[in-house]
């Protein structure tokens, strides 16, 4: 795992390119309907007990039912009527999804089910078409080593499609990573509390600032992103290696066992602190490799999310 320092970044916003190839459109829909079955069977009912909305909104009175809350009752209209009703709420959802997508070099690897750029399409999909299911606005940072491309928050299914749209096809210019300039540039952009999916292999400097000064405004949620290569190194004798961010090469000797255990420990002690910081941050991780699905690490977020609501 290599670290790639910051660099300066442009934050203006882009727009993909108009003429998309008919296999990208076949990505699209194939991608929708596999995630709709996946949101609306799954996921829907935990999204929404997940996120609430921003406030309670009156709505009506009714005449009492058994059941319903003693202190719900609307005394003034009891007293006028000479029987109890009850005041009802519906929730103002209004929420803001923002998804913050890795489209560095790093991300365009994978050796087992696919890469890691399009396990991280799919998830950013099931998330998107969950926010859009709630009548949620849902919108995009994609970012590199400079922010490559914005989709701003909206509604309605056709955006979201767009959403998808743009993260298989948008062909970005940078190669290394800047996530601690994504997350400034993608609280900055946000004037309300968002809900943040940053959807990356957090293989970046200098982040414990700019995530607490995020988390600090915004609901924001680490989506890490490997592949099982990167954590082992393979006994393939004299092997040639290139930083797909950098194009650095280096020759290795993977045959010698000191050199396996040095990567190993050097992996281990990354992913401990990239752990250890979001823990010491209270971010919830959601943690996706390629060679599984985003369904059950989706499933234990919204899950255990819920059980810690409920014992507040």
């Amino acid at each position: 795992m290599s670290t790639v320092a910051r660099s300066k970044t442009a934050p203006a916003s882009k727009t993909a390119s108009k003429g998309v190839p008919p296999e990208i459109l076949r990505q699209v829909k194939l991608l929708e309907l596999r995630t709709r079955g996946l949101v609306n069977s799954l996921f829907t009912g935990e999204y929404r007990s997940v996120f609430k909305g921003q406030g309670m909104e009156f709505a009506e009175v009714r005449e009492y039912q058994p059941g319903d809350e003693v202190r719900s009752i609307d005394w003034n209209v009891t007293a006028r009527m000479g029987k109890p009703y009850v005041k009802r709420y519906i929730e103002e959802r209004e929420l803001t999804v923002m998804l913050a997508v890795d489209l560095s070099g790093s991300e365009r690897f994978g050796t087992r089910l696919r890469f890691k750029s399009e396990l991280a399409s799919e998830l950013a999909a099931v998330l998107a078409m969950s926010a859009i299911r709630n009548n949620d606005r849902v919108g995009a940072v994609l970012f590199t080593d400079r922010i490559e491309h914005v989709v701003p928050p909206r509604k309605g299914r056709r955006h979201a499609l767009r959403l998808i749209r743009d993260l298989l096809a948008f062909e970005p210019e940078g190669k290394g990573t800047d996530l601690a300039a994504a997350l400034e540039y993608t609280g900055k952009m946000l004037s309300h509390k968002a809900i943040i999916f940053v959807v990356s292999d957090f293989q970046s400097a200098d982040l414990e600032q700019p995530l607490k000064l995020l988390a600090q405004r915004h609901d924001v949620v680490a989506v890490t992103v490997d592949d099982p290569s990167e954590q082992a190194l393979p006994d393939i004798g004299l092997a040639r290696f290139v930083d797909p961010e950098t194009g650095q090469v280096l020759d290795v000797d993977t045959s010698d066992p000191g050199v396996r255990l040095s990567f190993a420990e050097q992996v281990t002690a990354e992913l401990g602190a990239r752990k250890h910081l979001l823990r010491r941050l209270s971010i919830d991780e959601i943690a996706v490799r390629t060679d599984a699905g985003v369904v059950d690490p989706l499933i234990k977020f919204f899950r255990t999310r819920e059980t810690r609501s409920r014992r507040r």
